[in-house]
């Protein structure tokens, strides 16, 4: 049987992550979520700052801290101190303390018309 002459195969672009850092990324020090915070101020944007704020106090991950719900954080007319969540991929409670710039971020965001009548944050 001859062996015939087959183009070689190659991809025609280079790999997505060649070059790039991958894996677990380094925390954020304190001067860049300062600096986070202060751009989400100025951008007027209370819905980012009020769910970056919580992400920061609770160190939840992303997919539990979008499952929050209102009645979670809020309660009685106001914002709650302390709260307790069920992770999801651990399904252990976490109590976590909601810091007084979460709460003022918080209540800013829940007085917004768009949240009204929602149950999730």
């Amino acid at each position: 049987m001859p062996a015939s002459n087959l183009p070689a195969i190659r991809a025609c672009r280079p790999a997505w992550n060649k070059g790039r850092l991958v894996g677990q990324k380094r925390p954020l020090l304190p001067k860049h979520v300062w600096a986070i915070r202060v751009r989400l101020e100025l951008a007027d944007r209370a819905r980012d700052l009020a769910l970056f704020n919580l992400a920061i106090d609770s160190k939840l991950r992303g997919c539990d801290l979008v499952r929050l719900r209102v009645a979670d954080v809020y309660a009685a007319g106001q914002v709650k101190e302390r709260t307790s969540v069920l992770q999801s991929k651990t399904p252990q409670p976490v109590r976590f303390e909601i810091t007084d710039g979460t709460r003022k971020s918080l209540l800013a965001w829940l007085e917004d018309p768009e949240l009204v009548g929602s149950e999730f944050l």
